[in-house]
């Protein structure tokens, strides 16, 4: 049954069982191995993307539920790196191995999408259930509040910019 929906901004068409879940078809079917298996039971975090901008587990959600929606990998955060949270992750060197990564990132942008200034215990509320087995949950934290700065000084940037095109327009 052919299941259709948009992927990191493109129509994407898909005929799968309605019950493969997202990771499989995202990796399998459509190539987009920066979402990676860690558990299958959606304990881990490493298999997180968005729908609709919300964080889930993709190995445990069915292709049918993502009929119509949005969904986002980290290879839809940005082509050169440039995303606040990818900025941040980079400058503070997060990554050891690097196969929680993508997943500790998407959870990430989530909780700076829904708290632009989060405190410590935001952030460890937010990325509990994402498992480092490097131990790098110190580094993630700092590149956390690190990216929440990137991101309110784009946000000042386009504000003023904004402000300059409107008074242009005038």
């Amino acid at each position: 049954m052919p299941v259709t929906f948009t992927l990191n901004g493109k129509p994407q068409t898909v005929d799968v069982s309605p019950q493969m879940p997202l990771l499989w078809v995202l990796r399998d079917s459509l190539g987009m191995t920066g979402t990676k298996f860690g558990c299958g039971m959606a304990l881990c975090g490493c298999c997180t993307v968005h729908i609709n901008g919300q964080p889930i587990r993709s190995c445990v959600t069915p292709i049918s539920t993502v009929a119509g929606k949005s969904v986002t990998t980290i290879e839809g955060l940005s082509s050169d790196n440039s995303h606040p949270v990818q900025r941040a992750w980079i400058e503070v060197d997060v990554p050891q191995c690097g196969y929680c990564q993508s997943g500790q990132i998407m959870t990430a942008v989530g909780l700076l999408k829904k708290t632009a200034h989060p405190t410590d215990a935001d952030i460890d509320e937010a990325m509990h259930g994402n498992i480092c087995r490097c131990g790098t949950y110190q580094a993630i934290r700092h590149a956390v509040h690190l990216a929440a700065q990137y991101q309110a000084a784009a946000n000042r940037n386009a504000t003023v910019a904004q402000n300059v095109a409107e008074g242009d327009a005038a």
